[in-house]
């Protein structure tokens, strides 16, 4: 795979039936990560940790910081992290896939210089199972 440009990952929210893109993220992350189940007794060959398979948490998470993109997009988020909801989210990777699911908005930061335009910083866990599309 060739070279991609950060910017390219996109962060999209449902509003009622059409996905929006939130914010014009400049810095992003997706973390993908499996909980793992020890099943290791005296009796593991060589006393070596056993694990069993398929059976650890699965969880993502998102976060990036950038500008929100308009007033609405910020009041969309704000609005989502004050009332708790837990909401479907699309992240778009570029020549990789979406993934889709519910996710909920764990941390909302705020920050600005004098001389410099308002930024955020943003955080979401996933909430239940999520979809991969490849491209």
């Amino acid at each position: 795979m060739a070279a991609q440009k950060g910017k390219d990952l996109l962060l999209k929210i449902a509003d009622g039936q059409v996905f929006s893109t939130v914010a014009g993220l400049r810095s992003n992350r997706l973390a993908f990560n499996a909980a793992t189940v020890d099943v290791s007794d005296a009796e593991s060959a060589g006393r070596w940790r056993e694990l069993l398979s398929g059976a650890g948490l699965k969880r993502a998470s998102v976060s990036g910081s950038g500008i929100f993109k308009d007033a609405a997009s910020d009041a969309l988020v704000r609005g989502i992290f004050f009332s708790g909801k837990i909401e479907s989210w699309r992240v778009i990777v570029p020549d990789f896939g979406t993934v889709s699911g519910a996710f909920q908005v764990t941390a909302l930061e705020y920050a600005g210089k004098h001389d410099g335009e308002m930024t955020f910083e943003l955080a979401l866990e996933s909430a239940g199972e999520l979809t991969f599309e490849a491209v």
